[in-house]
């Protein structure tokens, strides 16, 4: 690997891993025995960073934190920065805030950002926080110039108060129209005001009335999936915590966390666990017929790994493509689980790296789709329709690209789909991970709890494989 490739991979790596954990200090530059390496920081008390993202094309790179948005070189020398925040707030203030006046006392409220996610087509960056339920702004991507700050609409509130629920956001875009952004959020017990995934226009005007706007909503169906408020009675802690988002060929898919209730071996009685699972849309599905939800997990030596950290999608690469039987091409899954299902919030410190391909979790959903139009089963998604509700039968062919019907939707698979486990740490939980092919090899970049640098050049350790099994560490 090339000395300009592996600092980058690692300065990446480093501020996604210990952003929360960096001391407020100026900024400075250590050195390694064989290659430099770069850090920033800031000298302001209580300003810690929630998210990154690296523009692909410039490789500018962009940092949310509490109260700032910050813009980097390459050399992480600041270009340009935008205060988001604080302001006159208080959480129990619901949405629209020019429609709907608040009784309630407001107090000088930090704006801790949940999503930074870059608009290609219209450079320009969408930066959602925490700030009135969930308020995003949008800024040119050269200088952080606010181009619009949408609020006069209920739809407008996208990313939730509660300072630990999760935002991912996937843009689909369109050579000859305007974009949509799907976009999934944690709704911390507030589903009268916030679907838990829904797709919304981005038209190129960032100051636009339609900005947000649902791609369809009538008085029946809507581009979105609401959680009933029955299923908090039956959780009262329910919610859908979004890990991971991405696109791949003719679907959106968001990698999840959510609890359920389920009866052990042997016991009358239920008890509540977390399970992950893969949640899959079409692109073009405007009313979400689509929704398929697959559980995930993986498994070694009689150990399982249940609870996801995170996740990564990169192409398989020829060495590992010979290995599993698939196309250098094909999207790998690289995740991060812990051990047990039950923690969410204190995870075990056992975690595992496992892959999976994506073609053979769009194979099983197929499946599954075939057999639920055949009337076999259920919907197996007890959590949105409260019962069980029979698969109802249809005369149709279930192709690759099928986007389901106002029939038999929205549908879960039962059975979990497991990944092929290739590390596992029992002592430093891993907690983030980035991958990508290098002269025919998939790499993946591993990152701790700890925030301590298991190998050389402040880069976690990182692990390379030309076939699975074995995998070899490369020094």
């Amino acid at each position: 690997m090339s000395g300009d490739m592996w600092r980058w991979t690692c300065l990446v790596l480093h501020l996604l891993l210990c952003a929360k954990t960096l001391p407020s200090v100026a900024r400075q530059q250590t050195a390694h025995p064989k290659r430099p390496f770069l850090n920033f920081t800031v000298d302001m008390a209580e300003v810690y960073f929630n998210h990154l993202v690296v523009d692909e094309r410039r490789g500018s790179i962009y940092l949310g934190a509490i109260n700032w948005i910050y813009k980097l070189s390459e050399d992480l020398e600041v270009q340009a920065s935008h205060q988001t925040g604080p302001d006159s707030d208080n959480p129990k203030c619901y949405p629209p805030k020019v429609v709907q006046p608040c009784n309630e006392p407001l107090i000088s409220t930090n704006n801790i950002n949940k999503m930074l996610l870059i608009d290609y087509k219209e450079n320009r960056l969408i930066a959602c926080g925490s700030l009135y339920q969930g308020i995003c702004k949008i800024f040119r991507l050269n200088d952080l110039f606010k181009l619009g700050e949408p609020f006069h609409n209920k739809e407008h509130y996208l990313s939730g108060v509660n300072d630990s629920g999760s935002v991912f956001g996937v843009i689909v875009s369109y050579h000859n129209m305007d974009d949509k952004l799907f976009i999934a959020t944690a709704v911390d017990g507030k589903p009268e005001y916030f679907p838990t995934i829904s797709s919304r226009k981005l038209p190129k005007n960032s100051e636009a009335e339609g900005m947000f706007a649902y791609v369809f909503h009538d008085e029946f169906v809507a581009s979105m999936i609401k959680i009933p408020s029955d299923t908090f009675t039956i959780i009262p802690d329910f919610d859908i915590y979004y890990i991971y988002g991405f696109s791949s060929s003719n679907f959106v898919y968001f990698l999840t966390l959510q609890p359920e209730m389920i009866s052990p071996p042997g016991s009358t009685t239920k008890e509540q666990v977390y399970t992950s699972k893969l949640v899959r849309l079409c692109k073009e599905d405007t009313a979400f017929n689509s929704y398929v939800e697959v559980p995930i997990g993986c498994e070694k030596n009689g150990v399982e790994y249940r609870l996801l950290q995170a996740a990564y999608l990169s192409k398989a690469g020829s060495i590992l493509a010979r290995s599993l039987g698939i196309r250098p091409e094909d999207d790998i899954l690289f995740t991060i689980f812990s051990k047990g299902q039950k923690r969410k919030m204190k995870s075990l410190d056992e975690s595992a790296l496992c892959i999976f391909v994506l073609k053979r979790i769009n194979d099983r959903i197929k499946e599954r789709l075939q057999s639920c139009y055949r009337g076999e089963g259920t919907l197996d998604l007890a959590w949105l329709k409260v019962k069980d509700i029979p698969c109802s039968s249809a005369l149709l062919t279930i192709d690759d690209n099928f986007c389901g019907l106002d029939m038999n939707a929205p549908l879960g698979v039962s059975e979990m789909v497991r990944g092929l486990p290739i590390f596992t740490e029992d002592r430093d939980r891993m907690t983030s991970v980035i991958a990508y092919v290098y002269k025919n090899h998939s790499l993946a970049f591993v990152g701790t709890k700890s925030g301590k640098l298991k190998k050389e050049l402040h880069c976690s350790f990182f692990i390379g494989f030309t076939g699975l099994p074995p995998w070899i560490l490369y020094k």
